[in-house]
């Protein structure tokens, strides 16, 4: 099982606050440090602000050596797909080849709002797009031209440089619980498939949806990552537990059932569970990005049990 780290900067950190976030993640023997992409908080006061996904990324590019480095999930609404294709690919050769795309359709309207972006009715169709792009433009023979003519989007002309550090291309996220659309675009586009905050019986119900959209498109299962993102709430005892989940606004039991959260063998259980119908990735969303002993006590109890 391989752990990761995610987090939500745009409840409210720093640079500074991610980059030590990050280098522990390294430093403990996590898998991937992972950001979400959003402008607007959702809860509090988001003080000092939000930071950019890919900005941020490509700091620590440089700032780490060995973690993976990616988006849960980069909206599609936030950026051109030329430009999302040459910022990807730049990031992934700052860090020498160790970044991954999570990309969804974008769902939250008052963000777009509040900066000034487009929220356009139709997204799902614009994503595909997107990755149609994003992956012809990657995959584009050095010297040769790419070009598009789709719907939503039209490239004439373009050198599709610069090309990433990995090939053919960085690995693609997709993720989501719809039950028809996004497991075909899965099966076309991903590297990685993810249930985010959804129960085991919903991981294992999205996770078959996908294994057959892989067969129709000649692909095989194997082929896939399945992973799920869920709340982290780890503690000694369940007197730390409650001051950490008190500490993010949430409750106990709530965290218990439908997180990962507990002591660290309730939490190794429960990540058994989705084991069992196929993930082999788990991302712990941090929420508290300053208990950095949070961290450590993942890495050397639960981290140390699942190998």
């Amino acid at each position: 099982m391989d752990l990761r780290i995610f987090t939500e900067p745009q409840q409210g950190a720093t640079y500074d606050t991610l980059l030590s976030v990050a280098r522990a993640t390294e430093d403990l023997g996590f898998g991937a440090f992972f950001r979400s992409d959003h402008y607007l908080h959702m809860s509090g006061d988001g003080l000092p602000g939000p930071t950019d996904a890919w900005i941020t990324l490509a700091g620590l590019a440089r700032e780490t050596k060995r973690i993976r480095l990616g988006t849960l999930m980069t909206a599609a609404t936030f950026r051109l797909p030329g430009v999302l294709a040459i910022q990807v690919a730049q990031v992934d050769a700052m860090s020498g080849g160790r970044v991954e795309l999570g990309i969804g359709a974008g769902w939250f309207e008052q963000e777009h709002t509040a900066y000034g972006i487009p929220f356009p009715r139709e997204k799902f169709g614009r994503l595909e797009e997107q990755l149609d792009i994003l992956t012809g433009l990657w995959d584009t023979p050095v010297g040769d031209t790419f070009h598009y003519g789709g719907r939503y989007y039209s490239l004439a002309d373009s050198p599709a440089l610069p090309k990433p550090a990995q090939r053919p291309h960085p690995p693609i996220l997709i993720g989501g619980f719809g039950a028809k659309r996004t497991p075909v675009l899965a099966a076309r586009f991903a590297n990685e498939f993810n249930v985010p905050f959804g129960s085991v019986q919903t991981s294992a119900q999205q996770f078959d949806r996908v294994r057959d959209a892989l067969v129709e498109h000649g692909r095989k299962a194997e082929d896939m990552v399945f992973s799920n993102a869920l709340v982290a709430c780890v503690g000694k005892d369940d007197a730390e537990v409650a001051r950490r989940a008190e500490v993010i606004g949430r409750e106990t039991a709530e965290l218990k059932e439908n997180g990962l959260a507990g002591s660290p063998a309730e939490v190794v259980d429960r990540i058994g569970r989705f084991a069992e119908v196929g993930s082999t990735r788990i991302y712990f969303q941090i929420l508290d990005l300053h208990d950095l002993d949070h961290l450590e006590l993942i890495a050397s109890e639960v981290m140390s049990q699942l190998g």
